[in-house]
């Protein structure tokens, strides 16, 4: 009697906790999803071209096309997701409740967020390889960071970027006043209304805050990059059945663009796969050989699934930051490591 109360304590003490290890028989988030047939992904929604609700209340971009491929995945259709805008500050304690089963909100990996000493998160790999930036008015006078000492600055607070700006200026050794926020639309607004004299926050947030200023040719973007800032996933950690699927999820985007399996091909593809036998690491990507699906709790087709859904990295990348989208950001780093980038996968065997 008396282990069966301690093991009902354990259990109670462990979902008190926020971890996503349900019970002592290996439960996850990941049965939770199934069971539920629904995905609760945190996002921002404030964000063009990452993260960015719609005036028809639907979401769209890089972001959220993450979190539509892995309900693809887990699900089988990537509509099955619910969407829960949160503020930075707020994002942690999501996760930690239990609110949302996965952060895709432009969220930087560092070691003490990944740490069990920190916010006891666990990433997946990077999807956004950035770094942070200043913008000011054109007509400033302002070039880069020195001339900024003694100015306000608008940031968001909470974040990172915060952290950042303070190390940027004590290296330098020059004197600031924060002028802090809790989210990116507040310190734009601070910032257009003459509040600060520049805002801070990573670049790609910079661009696409600028593409919704009625005059944003007016606005430039400094070259000082403060910091480095890869943005990534993350789930509870802990949970390691949860953190593989997400994981694989975001390796088999990288791979599909490596393999040129597209939205437009995947049928020819996978039907030549089913007949060249030579064709193995096409074979495994799409589930034919190899049963890796199962080893993640998901079913062996589940990229075939996800390129229905979104494509490959590169096409959610172009469909959301390309030259013809509202926000263009060049790739750069975040192109595939065939053509130079920083994004490559892990051999799916």
């Amino acid at each position: 009697m008396k282990r069966q109360f301690l093991t009902l304590l354990a259990s109670i003490a462990l979902i008190g906790s926020g971890c996503a290890k349900i019970d002592d028989q290996g439960s996850s988030r990941l049965d939770l999803i199934q069971k539920r047939g629904e995905l609760k992904c945190g996002v921002s929604g404030k964000i063009p071209g990452f993260s960015f609700l719609k005036t028809n209340g639907q979401y769209e971009g890089l972001d959220i096309d993450i979190c539509r491929a892995m309900a693809a995945a887990i699900l089988g259709d990537p509509s099955k997701v619910q969407y829960r805008p949160l503020t930075a500050p707020e994002r942690f304690t999501a996760l930690r409740t239990g609110e949302i089963d996965l952060l895709s909100r432009n969220t930087t990996v560092n070691l003490s967020r990944d740490s069990s000493g920190g916010n006891g998160v666990t990433f997946a790999p990077v999807v956004f390889h950035d770094g942070q930036g200043i913008m000011v008015k054109k007509g400033s006078g302002i070039s880069s960071i020195k001339s900024l000492s003694n100015s306000n600055i608008c940031v968001g607070s909470g974040t990172t970027t915060e952290q950042n700006l303070n190390d940027a200026f004590q290296e330098k050794n020059l004197l600031y006043k924060p002028i802090k926020y809790q989210d990116l639309n507040q310190v734009v607004a601070g910032y257009l209304q003459g509040r600060c004299e520049a805002m801070t926050s990573d670049r790609s947030q910079l661009a696409a805050a600028r593409s919704g200023f009625s005059k944003p040719n007016d606005h430039i973007i400094l070259e000082d990059v403060l910091s480095k800032e890869p943005l990534a996933p993350a789930s509870l950690g802990g949970d390691q059945k949860l953190s593989d699927a997400m994981r694989w999820v975001i390796y088999a985007l990288f791979t599909a663009e490596e393999l040129d399996i597209n939205k437009n091909n995947l049928r020819t593809k996978l039907l030549e796969a089913k007949n060249d036998k030579s064709s193995l690491s096409v074979r495994r990507l799409l589930g034919i050989d190899g049963g890796l699906g199962r080893k993640l709790g998901l079913a062996n087709d589940f990229v075939v699934k996800i390129i229905q859904s979104t494509g490959n990295y590169g096409e959610i990348y172009n469909r959301h930051l390309g030259k013809d989208s509202q926000v263009y950001i060049p790739r750069g780093l975040n192109e595939s490591y065939l053509n130079g980038g920083l994004l490559i996968a892990p051999p799916l065997k």
